[in-house]
């Protein structure tokens, strides 16, 4: 007679992961569809089908799971993005396309639920100097991982560029601003005028020769 060995259970790694998962994905559908000052404990335990303890064991405020929160997804995003550029292969990886791909790419990250979770969070830090010190502690982690995923979007070739880092802040500032606007001027993200911008930027400085530098 065959025996089934009973279901392994869940390490309590494992199901502490899973748990926080659930409420850090909670906490940014709450914080885009509700914005951060209806943003409550109870609202993201709700969402996460968790209780307060729960919740409160894995964060100990509601400052600190929404800024995790934002954080956590973005960074997900970060991984994803760096993970297709890696995998995917270019035969001119010092030419123009691997340019205005990478600014299509950029432009997109801009559109996602992180962002807008992300400025929820700037808004109120303006006038909240806790939740101020949460977000600034996370941006400057978060900082170094996107300066990092942007070098690999735009590859070694022009990462190595002498003006890379200008160009990089430059992008990054202009795109976030630009962004904005769309919470109160719906276009298609797809053709927004700044794209033809943006690429002419780069095209100009990343494709002189690093000698005539």
């Amino acid at each position: 007679m065959t025996t089934v060995d009973p279901p392994t259970r869940k390490s309590q790694a494992s199901r502490r992961a899973s748990s926080q998962a659930l409420i850090l994905d909670a906490a940014v559908d709450a914080l885009i569809e509700l914005g951060y000052s209806s943003t409550t404990t109870v609202a993201i335990q709700e969402r996460a089908g968790v209780t307060r303890g729960r919740l409160l064991h894995h964060f100990p405020s509601r400052d600190a799971v929404l800024v995790a929160a934002a954080h956590h997804l973005a960074g997900e995003r970060i991984a994803e993005m760096e993970s297709w550029f890696e995998r995917t292969d270019d035969p001119d990886p010092g030419g123009s396309e691997r340019i205005d791909t990478a600014i299509h790419q950029l432009w997109n990250t801009f559109r996602q639920p992180y962002f807008w979770a992300a400025m929820e969070l700037w808004s109120a830090a303006r006038t909240d100097m806790a939740l101020r010190d949460e977000v600034a502690t996370a941006e400057r982690r978060l900082g170094r991982a996107i300066q990092s995923v942007i070098a690999t979007m735009f590859g070694p070739v022009h990462s190595s560029h002498p003006q890379f880092d200008t160009v990089r802040d430059l992008l990054f500032s202009s795109m976030r601003g630009v962004a904005l606007t769309y919470t109160f001027m719906e276009r298609d993200p797809e053709t927004d005028p700044h794209l033809e911008l943006w690429t002419s930027i780069a095209h100009h400085f990343l494709l002189e020769d690093h000698n005539e530098l």
